[in-house]
């Protein structure tokens, strides 16, 4: 962080004291540091706090300077290497994702060409609305980082998604965003990610609980670090991360396909797919009817697409996902060495604050001739870049 100029905006809401610690920490690692602040955030902190701090005027007022010289919404906006936006409203992404400039802080944001960054934190039903999920997946198009809220204890009494993540979680999040390694550049990674759908009728079909949330993760930050990613993904509600190569599959078949045809000339492959073991053996053609007081559906089972690159692996580095409700490592360690893989990640599907379509994880990491490396709990985005540090180590 040493040396960054980073733009903090700070919006009105009860996580807003937590802000503080960030820029005391960004502060404390040698970063420069100045800060916004809405009219609603004034009313949880006072600017002097944040001015003591960075040792700079805050800036609150649109029109509060009357200065030939320079016009601070641009002047902070020109200034700035990075723009953090915590916590970040409803209101204020709204405002972001229309491109509205009402206010010091939106105008500056819209002025910035910097990257950006927001960590939002609000009430459940606000942050799961649809204009709101709508808005975010904007940013993240156009390719505004958005730090997933954390499940817990809301200020309105009752437990629910929307709260900020901790101060070091979110420090920990910027270091990796901020200081991005590019120690993939020239390598060719394919990630995979999402369940997959065996037809059963036109109507019909099997799924499985994944979101895709940490193969999007993985791309995401493998590309930041400099490979050519292709990422094959299963049916998902996440928007296409914008720099990666996307193919989009349905089945366990297509995904087969997909990854043999690019595997001779990746490097790196990270099969985070939640694949069917199964498929119906005969797909209707017509919906079935409910007529009968029992169904009996044959399955047959697909490919083991992980074990097949396994055997025909020449230099590729070959990463697999364990999803285990029970002994974890065992069955882990199993699959590592049945599979002939380099890396294998761990993780406990049963316990419901992680794994599937949670935004959280906890794994542990397992390679041939270490110990298994434990990896507590964080946003699915942190835990992709200790991932990747891992693959970097072994290649």
């Amino acid at each position: 962080m040493e040396g960054k100029r980073i733009a903090v905006y700070l919006c009105g809401g009860i996580a807003s004291y937590k802000v503080v610690s960030l820029v005391r920490m960004l502060i404390k690692n040698k970063a420069q540091v100045r800060v916004a602040m809405t009219t609603e955030a004034q009313k949880f902190i006072q600017p002097l706090t944040l001015a003591t701090l960075t040792k700079h005027q805050v800036y609150t007022d649109l029109f509060a300077e009357n200065n030939q010289d320079f016009v601070p919404h641009i002047d902070l906006a020109d200034w700035s290497q990075a723009a953090i936006v915590a916590p970040a409203t409803a209101n204020i992404i709204a405002k972001m994702a229309t491109g509205l400039a009402d206010d010091f802080v939106s105008t500056a944001l819209l002025a910035s060409t910097c990257p950006k960054y927001v960590v939002p934190a609000m009430n459940e039903h606000m942050l799961l609305n649809q204009a709101t999920q709508r808005n975010l997946a904007r940013l993240q198009a156009d390719g505004i980082k958005v730090l997933e809220t954390k499940r817990g204890f809301l200020a309105e009494g009752y437990e629910g998604q929307g709260r900020m993540p901790e101060v070091e979680e979110i420090y920990a999040w910027l270091v990796q965003q901020l200081e991005v390694k590019q120690d993939l550049k020239g390598k060719r990674v394919v990630v995979t990610a999402g369940g997959t759908h065996e037809e059963i009728d036109p109507v019909r079909y099997i799924a499985n609980r994944s979101s895709g949330k940490m193969g999007y993760a993985l791309a995401s930050a493998a590309a930041q670090r400099g490979a050519e990613v292709t990422l094959i993904s299963g049916p998902s509600a996440l928007p296409q991360p914008m720099e990666v190569k996307f193919i989009g599959i349905e089945t366990a078949a297509e995904l087969a396909t997909a990854v043999k045809r690019a595997y001779p000339t990746t490097d790196v492959v990270i099969m985070a797919a939640a694949v069917a073991d199964y498929r119906v053996k005969k797909v209707a053609s017509q919906k079935i009817k409910k007529e009968n007081a029992s169904w009996h559906l044959e399955l047959v089972k697909n490919e083991d697409i992980l074990f097949g690159l396994g055997q025909t692996k020449r230099n590729q580095l070959l990463v697999g996902f364990a999803a285990e409700t029970e002994n974890l490592l065992a069955n882990a360690q199993a699959k590592l060495t049945k599979k002939n893989l380099d890396l294998l990640v761990a993780n406990d599907v049963a316990r419901k604050d992680i794994g599937f379509a949670s935004d959280s994880n906890e794994v542990t990491l397992l390679t041939k001739n270490q110990e298994p490396k434990h990896l507590k709990r964080a946003s699915k985005q942190v835990i992709a870049g200790a991932i990747l540090d891992e693959i970097v180590r072994l290649m």
